[in-house]
């Protein structure tokens, strides 16, 4: 089919979405992206459901407004409580982070017994372990709520001492049931592998739903033809502190998060 020139729209409640960003810009290297992080509304998962899904649709509108061919729903907060109505409601392709998460750890897991980490918010939401049954009901799947996490990642600590002995007591339930897959369930995450394999130990395999959503996107535009744009470009939008989300933002994404472009919701 002709290419599609118009960009790839993705978005989070803040910077964690640029883990997602990261891996397009690796595996799809001519697309241009325009990535929304909500940093003024952060965190999404604590939230109810229903104001996560009131923002959803407003940003994914914004997105629209700028002529996005496909939307990712880079958050599993905002996957969990809006990508059913996203699908349903919008003239686009919407990807979400949880299914391609968990397929990425069936393929990787020896016993079946797979382990998440998510927010409060995806983790009450039931949203994985309904995944879960729908692609697999043999899978054992152990789910457990990591508040604070994502706080610690977005400040920009993820390596201190605080950082280890909150994971160590986070992630008890999964050394419990003895979990050989770990699904990183917040694009936040990746950024706290280092410190979560070291609680978890060598033999546990981690699943970053980042990279697995950003396959799927290269698979959703396979096919394309056409002469390739000369490079990739992303066009980064925060509601927050602009100064704030470009320091921060080149530890999710690298170099790359130069000029960001304040965004307010009035």
């Amino acid at each position: 089919m002709p290419r599609d020139e118009r960009p790839i729209g993705v978005f989070d409640s803040g910077l964690g979405g640029l883990t997602v960003v990261r891996a397009l810009l690796d595996l799809v290297p001519r697309e241009r992206i325009i990535y929304f992080g909500d940093t003024g509304r952060f965190p999404y998962g604590p939230k109810p459901a229903d104001e996560v899904l009131k923002y959803s649709l407003e940003i994914t509108d914004l997105l629209l407004a700028r002529d996005v061919k496909l939307v990712v729903v880079a958050c599993n907060s905002a996957s969990a409580a809006a990508l059913d109505h996203l699908q349903e409601r919008v003239a686009v392709p919407v990807i979400g982070v949880i299914e391609p998460g968990l397929r990425a750890a069936r393929r990787a897991t020896r016993s079946g017994r797979i382990g998440v980490v998510g927010t409060v918010g995806t983790v009450a939401s039931g949203a994985y372990q309904r995944a879960a049954v729908a692609i697999d009901p043999s899978l054992a799947v152990t789910c457990a709520a990591c508040p604070g996490f994502v706080e610690f990642v977005e400040a920009g600590d993820v390596d201190s001492d605080q950082v280890h002995v909150l994971a160590e007591r986070l992630l008890a339930p999964m050394v419990t049931a003895a979990v050989d897959t770990l699904v990183l369930g917040c694009t936040h995450y990746p950024l706290l592998a280092r410190t979560i394999a070291d609680v978890m130990g060598p033999d546990v395999v981690l699943v970053s739903s980042a990279e697995e959503t950003a396959f799927d996107v290269r698979l959703r535009l396979a096919g394309q033809r056409g002469a390739p744009l000369p490079c990739g470009r992303v066009q980064f939008v925060t509601s927050g502190d602009v100064d704030t989300f470009r320091r921060l933002g080149t530890r999710f994404c690298g170099p790359e998060v130069d000029a960001v472009e304040a965004w307010s919701w009035s």
